[in-house]
């Protein structure tokens, strides 16, 4: 690690790893997602497994520092444990890239292993964590049209072998700065030419958006007390408030001020009372339901029917005639926001952990709903993050999507954007509308295509309505499913392995005084990118 350039090269690990936080929202600079992977490729390049080890965890730290730095409002050493953990996926990524950078075809290579990093982290621990996916930097880019194809995972590795190509590119050209023959600059145009075919072959691609038929929605945000850790306030301030901007919405109908819709939908924990125990919470739900006339998707907390202790977050059909009917229990509760793993060990250090005083149980099936005319899929918050969770809800029958969510915590930190991202990405993945219903913002309705066609102000009480395309047709990517994800991260992981078995042999080779010892059949030395000299 401490070789000469060291210190030149893990600082420039991190300023790529703040540039890539910058390719995400609130800044949305997408570009540097392209960038940051290509300076990635070439502070790892040839490099061994142990400087890539050390670039990859400097990189990672810093680009999730910024990534996560909304989690402040619980506490900095928040940010910091979960940046650790989530960096800690980027030492095995960047030692496999040095490894790799010396097998032929290496840009392809580092796609995968792209891709490999974030299906790792995507699934463990407890559950994975997928923020800062580079498919979530792009959800409105030449790139985006590729996730109606092989989902999110086709996405990064366009982005990553854009990124990578490039770097090929510039390595050949700084190799060439002393040849004359024009035969010369063709590998380097070549690889070019290649990146620039990765990064426009989303337009080749139909993203197929014509209704099937449509409903007329309204999306209800009542907002909440105040941002941060308390902003549920007494009790039933919030559903009063989503029962206050419904009322008005039906007095809006009644005047022809606005048009009837066909289902309410309100967000998350819009209830904070259990209105199957609480009976003001009940009449408070049905007096709004009975008024504006039709179904409402209720977001609510429940308590468990059979585990006494745990709750259920879940997303509820309330009619007007029947009251509370069918409901969605939310699948992938948070880690340390809605259970505590190990409470009984934990506790006793972390008194923070408190604040969540009962763990959520999960849901087991899918959030398919009838709400009035329209066949619902119900996504809960963090879930929409979770390819398998959003697939599957399209496969079960969904038409349309509702992502029910809350980020009344993070409001104002730029959290709320960034999970509006993954809406428009997924749906262009699913060829599915998606309305994002949140009480204090960002609501919003995004259209087939991705395009966010309206969307709320934070912490303001507002009302969205219009007409939800609704389609049965299901993309190339709901029909393969994970596929993609596993054929790509495999292919990275045989790479490595290739990489790590060839490097032995030609140590062997060295040691034993054949080829190996006076040439590397990779080629000549890098420049260092930090200035550091030739490597090998």
């Amino acid at each position: 690690m401490w070789s000469r350039g060291a210190l030149p090269r893990l600082a420039l690990a991190a300023l790529a790893g703040l540039a890539l936080a910058a390719a995400f929202p609130p800044y949305g600079l997408w570009p540097l997602s392209i960038a940051a992977v290509a300076a990635l490729s070439a502070l790892t390049y040839r490099r061994t497994a142990g400087q890539g080890a050390w670039t990859g965890l400097v990189m990672g730290l810093a680009f999730f520092l910024g990534l996560l730095k909304w989690l402040n409002v619980i506490g900095w050493d928040a940010v910091i444990g979960l940046s650790l953990l989530q960096a800690a996926f980027f030492v095995p990524l960047g030692a496999a890239l040095a490894l790799t950078s010396r097998l032929p075809l290496w840009p392809l290579w580092a796609a995968c292993l792209w891709v490999a990093e974030e299906w790792a982290r995507d699934r463990v621990p407890l559950g994975g964590f997928p923020w800062g996916r580079l498919a979530f930097a792009n959800t409105d880019t030449p790139f985006t049209p590729l996730a109606a194809l092989g989902g999110a995972p086709l996405v990064t590795f366009a982005v990553a072998l854009t990124g990578a190509l490039l770097t090929c590119a510039a390595l050949r050209a700084f190799r060439l700065r002393r040849a004359l023959a024009p035969r010369a600059a063709l590998p380097a145009a070549g690889a070019a030419g290649l990146a620039a075919a990765a990064l426009l072959a989303g337009f080749a691609v139909p993203v197929p958006t014509d209704a099937d038929d449509t409903v007329r929605i309204a999306v209800v945000q009542g907002n909440v007390q105040q941002p941060g850790m308390d902003f549920l306030g007494r009790p039933m301030l919030i559903l009063n408030n989503h029962v206050e901007a419904t009322l008005q919405l039906a007095e809006d109908v009644r005047s022809g001020r606005e048009e009837q819709p066909d289902l309410v939908i309100w967000p998350e924990n819009a209830s904070d009372l259990d209105p199957h125990r609480y009976p003001e919470a009940y009449r408070a739900i049905d007096r709004a339901a009975r008024a504006v006339g039709v179904p409402i998707l209720v977001g609510a907390l429940v308590d468990h029917p059979t585990r006494e202790g745990y709750v259920e977050n879940q997303g509820i059909v309330w009619d007007p005639r029947t009251g509370p009917g069918d409901s969605y229990t939310k699948q992938h509760p948070v880690p340390f926001g809605e259970y505590v793993p190990y409470r009984d060990v934990l506790s006793r250090f972390i008194t923070r952990l408190e604040r969540v005083p009962r763990d959520f149980w999960p849901g087991d099936s899918t959030g398919v709903l009838d709400v009035g005319p329209a066949r619902l899929g119900d996504v809960i918050c963090f879930e929409v993050a979770y390819d398998g969770i959003v697939r599957d809800t399209v496969n079960d029958g969904a038409r349309a999507l509702v992502i029910q969510t809350n980020n009344a915590t993070y409001g104002g930190t730029g959290q709320p954007e960034q999970q509006l991202a993954m809406s428009s990405l997924r749906a262009v993945e699913h060829g599915r509308a998606i309305v994002t219903a949140a009480p204090s913002g960002i609501s919003a309705i995004v259209a087939p295509d991705g395009t966010v066609e309206q969307r709320t102000e934070e912490f303001t009480q507002d009302v969205l309505t219009g007409d939800l395309p609704l389609r049965d047709a299901r993309t190339v990517a709901d029909r393969v499913g994970a596929a993609p994800e596993w054929g790509l991260a495999f292919t990275g992981l045989l790479a490595w392995a290739w990489a790590v078995v060839r490097n032995r042999r030609l140590r062997r080779a060295g040691a034993d005084g054949g080829p190996g010892a006076a040439t590397d059949p990779a080629g000549p030395a890098a420049p260092d990118p930090a200035g550091g000299g030739p490597t090998g």
